[in-house]
């Protein structure tokens, strides 16, 4: 299973039953721009750095390890201030509390609201 499939068989049918994109107010984005893009010079910039799924949240592929994409969510939690990051590879699902340095895996997402 690739990437993209496990996202949607697997990782978007999770959030929604936590609630995520049901709950009105709440709602998936499958990218999101985290920087503008490196500075070129005569007032232009290069591609846009953008991060999958939301904010905080990196998927791997299914075979590979949860844990993989900490470092990864980490890195996007830092770079957009959010408290709650999560890897997740469509088996299972590792959250870290940037606050408190807590982490771990979990049975299921928080709820979204």
């Amino acid at each position: 299973m690739n990437e993209a499939e496990t996202r949607a068989e697997k990782i978007d049918p999770a959030l929604q039953a936590a609630g995520w994109g049901v709950v009105e107010g709440s709602r998936i984005r499958r990218e999101h721009s985290i920087t503008l893009g490196r500075i070129e010079g005569h007032g232009r910039r290069g591609q846009a750095a953008y991060g999958r799924l939301r904010p905080g949240l990196s998927q791997y592929q299914a075979g590979r390890d949860r844990s993989q994409g900490v470092g990864q969510a980490k890195n996007y939690a830092g770079m957009l201030g959010v408290r709650f990051a999560y890897a997740a590879n469509g088996k299972g699902i590792y959250g870290i509390d940037m606050q408190t340095g807590k982490e771990g895996g979990l049975p299921r997402y928080p709820h979204a609201f």
